[in-house]
């Protein structure tokens, strides 16, 4: 699950730098465009945060994708150790029976180990390849809901920014400007509609 939250948290991280660089690229493109914005020009630049950490605990839909992503970690994990366990098993066999064997009966069984460790590692990283695709996806998917709330949120708010606060972002906070609750509380009740 480290690896969900590292992978949400960088794609926020990317997506607040691209904000900021198109806010602050162009002077001349800012400029008018703080002119022909009323609530910039007159002053009413507001940011709000909301704590990542909560939404990923509070907010159901993103416990839901977490649990199935858990749940396909685990069954990789099955398989592997399924596969794995089966390798064990014919090494120790070989180490048992390969006095009485030929040299071409151990050649075979050796070349017949080497087969299966091969075929392990492709299905392993074939599996924490579809995992890492599916978290992508998924995550994907929570970051979209999370937007389009956002977006929805503040018709009313006039923000300029919303922001997720990550330590490694957000220097300096005040509470008043924390719109987690409302976050939580508007994406459950969303999600429970559906």
């Amino acid at each position: 699950m480290k690896n969900i939250s590292l992978v949400l948290n960088a794609v926020l991280v990317v997506a607040v730098a691209i904000l900021f660089y198109l806010h602050f690229s162009s002077k001349k493109s800012t400029s008018t465009a703080a002119n022909t914005t009323s609530g910039t020009a007159s002053g009413n630049f507001k940011i709000a945060y909301f704590e990542m950490d909560s939404i990923e605990n509070h907010y159901e839909y993103f416990k839901d994708v977490r649990n199935v992503l858990r749940g396909k970690e685990q069954d990789n994990g099955r398989q592997l150790a399924e596969m794995k366990n089966t390798f064990a098993s014919k090494y120790q066999d070989l180490q048992k029976t390969a006095q009485g064997m030929s040299q071409a009966e151990l050649a075979g069984k050796q070349q017949e180990l080497m087969q299966m460790e091969k075929t392990f590692q492709n299905k392993e990283q074939m599996l924490n390849q579809d995992l890492q695709n599916e978290s992508f996806k998924r995550l994907q998917e929570v970051k979209k809901k999370i937007e389009d709330f956002l977006k929805e949120y503040n018709k009313d708010k006039s923000y300029s920014y919303i922001m997720t606060n990550s330590p490694d972002l957000i220097y300096l906070k005040d509470t008043v400007y924390n719109i987690t609750g409302d976050l939580i509380s508007g994406l459950n009740s969303q999600y429970k509609k559906k």
